[in-house]
């Protein structure tokens, strides 16, 4: 076998000897892939296909133990690193071109602790594996809505989904984290033990070391909610995004009604002649007592001549995968985000105007509420600080034909630019993209400088660097 030349941390290129290779597999309770090993086209691939990158290393653990052993080796060698658990981030941080990737999607194991309300789970684990392990006892955390999504990606940036305004963000309901830094220590960190690590994983990303399980608190919800869609003409969503932002300032926190803006996908119970044409789909889960959400849910269902109302009782496991056919993997995808305190008039028309320039059947405009139990968590508690966002908007560009990137790609920053003056001025870090640096300090806000300070101590040299990447001082 031929030695390999790897990058480096600074950009340069080493020579690893194929003997070192093998001693590392060795080591390892997983696998070690090269470029010539069966699996590793496979194992190199990633959710969001606009990152086609050919690592020298994969390497990919099945314990803790591996993780040290990779992270040594590559601290040892001066390689440069990426981390991947789920492989769905947006930016394409789990894979690197020449470098070493540290794998963890081995590492899935999922513990059920229905008696004191608590999961432990594994950084490779994805979010349908750990719906169906606490749903099975009557039990949830919350999570995404994409139910391929990794959970180390996701509650490293924050995490919110469809009952984060009933019992707020993922990062809102951790207890614990295993970690093994890039010095090759590993460390618990909770609230009562190296308590600034813990704030600082819980959403400043993979800056401080690789998270190898997490454990969350569990609240009783389920196994049925009402759910579903609600689907309106674009020509009459400038007057029913209006009625929706009146009327979800006094729904429950139980209550979330999420708006999206596209062409209309072929929905079995849309009529066909407006597959296609462009809808605005209000998307509804209440996390309560399924009569509770019918009652709150009428006036919505009530409003103006929508082309379907499709809410009813779901099983949560089910609406938690409903949205997985539009996210699937192997598309080109390209988002921009903006934190938003209101929904004025004047972002709906701007939202609306782009609605009708949607550049593909796939891309879409999404308003995602938030508020409730996430905004009464204070700034400073965790690392993430967007606590006063009512909505994210995620501009979310998607495509298969690579002619079409910069189509694509100007159309999400145009709208981006147009929607700026009604924005926060934050973002949520999980949405930004491999160009979105200069976005950093103002998606931690207050909360930078401290962010800086431990990565200085924890990652001085920034080996963690292939992230949202918070950079240590010199």
């Amino acid at each position: 076998m031929p030695d390999l030349h790897v990058m480096t941390r600074a950009g340069g290129q080493t020579t690893i000897k194929q003997g070192l290779v093998d001693e590392l597999s060795r080591t390892m309770g997983g696998q070690v892939l090269t470029p010539s090993s069966a699996e590793y086209d496979k194992a190199r691939a990633v959710w969001n296909a606009m990152f086609d990158r050919r690592p020298a290393l994969i390497v990919r653990c099945a314990e803790t133990q591996d993780v040290v052993e990779a992270i040594r080796f590559a601290r040892r060698h001066d390689l440069l690193v990426a981390v991947r658990g789920g492989g769905h981030n947006i930016a394409g941080t789990g894979v690197c071109d020449g470098g070493i990737v540290i794998d963890l999607s081995l590492m899935s194991t999922i513990q059920v602790d229905p008696t004191h309300r608590t999961v432990r789970v594994g950084s490779g684990a994805i979010l349908a594996d750990v719906d169906r392990a606490t749903q099975a006892h009557g039990l949830v955390t919350p999570l995404g809505i994409n139910s391929t999504t990794g959970i180390a990606g996701l509650t490293l940036g924050g995490g919110f989904g469809w009952i984060s305004r009933r019992y707020g963000l993922t990062i809102d309901n951790l207890n614990s984290v295993e970690i093994v830094l890039a010095s090759g220590e590993t460390l618990r960190a909770s609230a009562t033990e190296h308590a600034d690590l813990f704030w600082g994983v819980r959403g400043g990303g993979g800056n401080f070391g690789v998270v190898t399980s997490f454990e969350f608190r569990l609240h009783e919800m389920g196994p049925e909610i009402l759910s579903g869609l609600i689907i309106h003409p674009l020509d009459a969503a400038r007057d029913a995004l209006r009625f929706y932002r009146d009327f979800i300032a006094d729904t429950p926190e139980e209550f979330v009604c999420w708006a999206v803006l596209r062409q209309a996908p072929p929905l079995p119970f849309l009529a066909p002649e407006w597959h296609g044409r462009e809808v605005l789909i209000l998307a509804v889960c209440h996390c309560g007592r399924v009569p509770d959400g019918e009652r709150v849910a009428a006036p919505l269902r009530g409003y103006g001549r929508p082309l379907a109302d499709v809410i009813a009782p779901t099983p949560f496991t089910e609406w938690q995968r409903a949205l997985d056919p539009l996210l699937g993997a192997g598309a080109r995808n390209y988002w921009k985000s903006h934190n938003i305190a209101k929904l004025s008039d004047g972002l709906i028309d701007v939202l609306v105007d782009f609605a009708r320039r949607i550049p593909d059947p796939q891309s879409d405009i999404g308003v995602l509420q938030v508020g409730g139990a996430v905004n009464r968590v204070p700034t400073h508690a965790t690392a993430y600080a967007a606590r006063d966002a009512q909505f994210i908007l995620n501009v979310h560009g998607r495509w298969s034909d690579p002619s079409k990137d910069v189509e694509c790609m100007e159309w999400a920053r145009a709208l981006l630019r147009a929607a700026e003056a009604f924005a926060t001025g934050g973002a949520y870090v999980n949405f930004l993209t491999h160009d979105d640096q200069d976005r950093v300090r103002a998606s931690y806000g207050a909360n930078y400088d401290r962010l800086v300070e431990l990565k200085t101590r924890f990652d001085p040299m920034n080996h963690f660097r292939l992230n949202v990447n918070i950079r240590p001082k010199r």
